[in-house]
């Protein structure tokens, strides 16, 4: 799997709304210009982030943007999840568990370990990257 595009803007936006937990909301805007993110596509990154949970938006002069959650709280993973959904290392391992030829695969334990390695780096909570 490679991070898309969304999944990199996602994190930058997150991590740029870590930096600033507790202080107040951030424009989107300011968002896109320290973290060089087009506007446009922003916005299209915040919606399933605000949906989640991860993200809140409030409209008006002194609106923008903040975490939802502390940075304690949001890891990597729920970020990539949130915007590129489940992860997978490859196809057998997505179905959780259905790989026909799971039974005669002499590389699916390496896939299931390497997969799980992954998972636990992106596991990181935000608190620990700013």
């Amino acid at each position: 799997m490679q991070l898309t595009r969304q999944g990199e803007y996602a994190i930058r936006c997150v991590l740029e709304l870590a930096r600033n937990f507790g202080k107040r909301h951030v424009t989107t805007k300011d968002v896109a210009a320290k973290q060089d993110i087009p506007s446009a596509f922003l916005t299209k990154v915040l919606n399933p982030l605000i949906k989640e949970g991860i993200i809140i938006s409030q409209r008006g002069s002194a609106g923008g943007i903040m975490l939802a959650r502390s940075p304690e709280e949001i890891t990597l993973r729920m970020i990539i999840e949130t915007v590129e959904g489940p992860f997978y290392l490859n196809q057998c391992l997505s179905e959780a568990g259905n790989c026909t030829r799971k039974p005669h695969c002499k590389v699916h334990q390496v896939w299931i370990r390497a997969q799980d390695a992954l998972l636990e780096e992106l596991d990181v909570t935000l608190d620990k990257l700013i």
